[in-house]
C-alpha cells in the first residue's frame, strides 16, 4: 500500500486524518457535537493563552473532533501543515486580514474578486487605518507597482469571481515576498483539486468551504490553511477571540461532501466543457468565459497551475437584462439562484454597473477594462452534475425568447 504521504486527491480526499482503524471503530468519521470535553485540571489553564498544538479537546472555540478532522483533511489535500476552519468563507477572510494586518499596514488585493471580500476591503479596512490598494492580479508589473514598505498581505483570488480572471501565483508570491509581506490566494473556484497554491509560494490558500468542497449546497463554512506555526497564531486570534468557528454538525456535512470532491470535479468540468462548446456557437451570446477556453487571455496560466478547469463558466448576452427575467421565467432545469460548486446547475445575473458601483469601485481605465469583458453584465453560470445534454437542452430553451 503506497505510503499516505504518497496519496493522491482521491485517496486522500476519503483517509486524510481518519482515526482508528481497530475492530470496532466506525467507519467514517463521527459527528461530534460536544461544547465541551473533560479536561485535566493540572494540564491546562482556563485562557486560550495556554493553548499547546498537542493540547486536548477543551471547549469548542479552541477546536472539536470533527472539525480537526476536517482541518485535517483539508491540509493534507492542499499540501499544507495545518488548517482553521470558520462558519462561513468570509469569517475566514475576514479572521486572516484582521489578524494579519493592523493600522498603519497595506494590503494589496485584486480588484476583481468576491463582491463580500471587496467590500470589506473598501468599507471596512479603512476605518481601522489599514491601506488598500487594488490591482489586476493577472498583471505581474502591476502588482510589483503597487506593493509599499508598509504592506504585509497580498491577497488574489484565481479564478477571480466573476471575471474567472487567473493570476499566476508564483510570480505574485514572488513580487509578495520580496517585498516583505505574505500572500494568500482564495483557490475556492479552483479547489486542490486544481490548484494547490502552498506549492506555487503562497503562505495561506482560502476557501469557502460552502462552494464546491461541500458541493450540496447545505452547510456554510471556511478555512485557512498554512504553516502549523502560522495557523496556531491564526486560532487564538480568529478563531479563538474572534470567535468565527466552523459548527460540528458543518463539519461533518464538508467531510461528506469532501469524499466525492475529485470525482465531482472531473464531472463539473467535463460537463461545462460541453455547455461552453453549446453557449460559444449561439447566436444570442457574446462572450464566454471559461478557464478551460483557449480564447481566455490567460488561458496558458490556467494550463500551467489548473489540473481541471472547474464548472463555472460566465457569459455575456444580447439583451442580457431581459434574458434574465426570461431565464427566471422560463428555465426548468437550472435554478436561477445565487452561490456556485452545487450539485445542481446554478445562474444568476451580475449587472456591470450595479458591481462597480457596489463592490468593486473601479473607476477610468479599470472601470473601461472590467466593461469590455463584462458588457452591460454578466451571467455566471454553475454548471452542475445533471445530465450534459439536458443543461444544454434547458438553457436553449431559455434562450429561445
Amino acid at each position: 500500500m503506497p505510503d499516505p504521504a504518497d496519496w493522491k486527491p482521491a485517496t486522500l480526499a476519503l483517509h486524510a486524518g481518519d482515526g482508528s482503524r481497530e475492530p470496532g471503530a466506525p467507519l467514517g468519521n463521527p459527528l461530534v457535537p460536544a461544547t465541551s470535553f473533560y479536561a485535566d485540571p493540572d494540564g491546562i489553564g482556563f485562557s486560550a493563552a495556554d493553548l499547546k498544538a498537542d493540547a486536548p479537546h477543551f471547549y469548542v472555540r479552541w477546536g472539536n473532533p470533527t472539525a480537526a478532522v476536517l482541518e485535517a483533511r483539508l491540509a493534507a489535500l492542499e499540501g499544507g501543515e495545518s488548517c482553521l476552519t470558520f462558519a462561513s468563507g468570509m469569517a475566514a477572510v475576514s479572521g486572516l486580514f484582521l489578524s494579519k494586518l493592523k493600522s498603519g499596514d497595506h494590503l494589496v488585493l485584486s480588484n476583481i474578486c468576491y463582491a463580500g471580500v471587496a467590500e470589506l476591503a473598501h468599507d471596512v479596512l479603512p476605518g481601522l487605518g489599514i491601506a488598500v490598494t487594488t490591482v489586476d492580479e493577472s498583471d505581474a508589473a502591476a502588482v510589483a507597482n503597487a506593493m509599499r514598505p508598509e504592506t504585509r498581505l497580498g491577497h488574489i483570488e484565481t479564478p477571480a469571481n466573476p471575471l474567472l480572471r487567473r493570476a499566476d501565483i508564483a510570480a505574485v508570491a514572488k513580487i509578495a515576498h520580496a517585498g516583505g509581506a505574505e500572500l494568500s490566494v482564495d483557490a475556492t473556484m479552483a479547489t486542490p483539486v486544481a490548484t494547490r497554491p502552498l506549492a506555487l509560494g503562497a503562505d495561506f490558500v482560502v476557501h469557502s468551504l460552502t462552494k464546491y468542497i461541500c458541493g450540496h449546497g447545505d452547510a456554510l463554512g471556511g478555512a485557512v490553511i498554512g504553516t502549523a506555526d502560522a495557523i496556531g497564531t491564526l486560532r487564538t486570534s480568529a478563531g479563538i477571540h474572534f470567535g468565527g468557528v466552523l459548527n460540528p454538525f458543518a463539519a461533518w456535512l464538508m467531510l461528506r461532501g469532501l469524499e466525492t470532491l475529485p470525482a465531482r470535479m472531473a464531472l463539473h468540468e467535463s460537463n461545462a466543457r460541453a455547455v461552453v462548446g453549446f453557449l460559444e456557437h449561439h447566436p444570442r451570446i457574446g462572450r464566454v468565459i471559461w478557464p478551460g477556453a483557449a480564447s481566455h487571455p490567460e488561458y496558458e496560466i490556467a494550463r500551467r497551475q489548473m489540473a481541471n478547469f472547474s464548472g463555472m463558466i460566465s457569459f455575456t448576452a444580447k439583451n442580457s437584462a431581459a434574458l434574465a427575467t426570461a431565464f427566471g421565467a422560463r428555465l426548468k432545469l437550472v435554478a436561477y439562484a445565487v452561490s456556485l460548486g452545487k450539485t445542481r446547475s446554478l445562474i444568476f445575473y451580475i449587472p456591470t454597473e450595479d458591481l462597480l458601483r457596489t463592490s468593486f469601485h473601479l473607476a477610468g481605465a479599470e472601470a473601461e477594462k472590467y466593461r469590455s469583458l463584462a458588457g452591460e453584465g454578466l451571467f455566471r453560470l454553475s454548471v452542475g452534475l445533471e445530465d450534459a445534454g439536458d443543461i444544454i437542452a434547458d438553457l436553449e430553451q431559455g434562450l429561445a425568447v
